[in-house]
């Protein structure tokens, strides 16, 4: 993020819409990295999970992939009924007809491949990178918390505020300084 930000930092006239600023570079930023391409194994981890808690159709497997990763990732049919076609060519999903929908579950060799593997949107599972992450959302939420101690704190509570933002800073890259 280092130079996105303005002439003069955030704040040089009106405090308040200088953190408002923030929070719009933060979750803009954020939004760029995040974004919504994945690796291609993601999908097919992600379709095994969902399908080992119960049979689903291609569109709810979309549907609950964006809502288990807070909306952040919305895989496209594209990349979800391909995914489906493999995993059957491999023998670990069948599907059914039922109602004029294929419903996908999976098959014996389907659960043993799942069989303590982690989700994608599981925040305690391993992270790669392509994994989804809570930082994005908790550096908004941070933003948007400092965003209301300006609007509505006393001189103090802002001063206190700055305060614990510049500490969180320095723990954030003590983190990155770590070996």
């Amino acid at each position: 993020m280092g130079g996105s930000f303005p002439a003069g930092g955030f704040g040089a006239g009106n405090p308040v819409e200088g953190i408002w600023q923030a929070v719009e570079q933060l979750r803009s930023t954020f939004e760029k990295r995040v974004g919504t391409r994945v690796g291609r194994g993601e999908v097919r981890t992600a379709v095994l999970a969902l399908l080992a808690e119960q049979p689903m159709h291609g569109y709810q497997i979309i549907r609950e992939i964006e809502e288990r990763s807070g909306g952040s990732w919305k895989p496209s049919a594209g990349s979800v009924y391909p995914t489906l076609q493999l995993l059957a060519d491999e023998g670990l999903i069948s599907a059914e007809e039922a109602n004029g929908r294929k419903i996908y579950a999976l098959t014996d060799a389907g659960r043993e491949e799942v069989a303590g593997a982690s989700s994608p949107w599981d925040a305690t599972g391993p992270t790669d990178g392509t994994r989804f992450s809570a930082l994005p959302k908790a550096g908004i939420e941070l933003a948007q918390a400092a965003a209301q101690v300006g609007r509505t704190g006393s001189p103090e509570q802002v001063q206190q505020a700055v305060t614990v933002l510049d500490e969180a800073r320095r723990r954030l890259y003590s983190i990155l300084a770590q070996d």
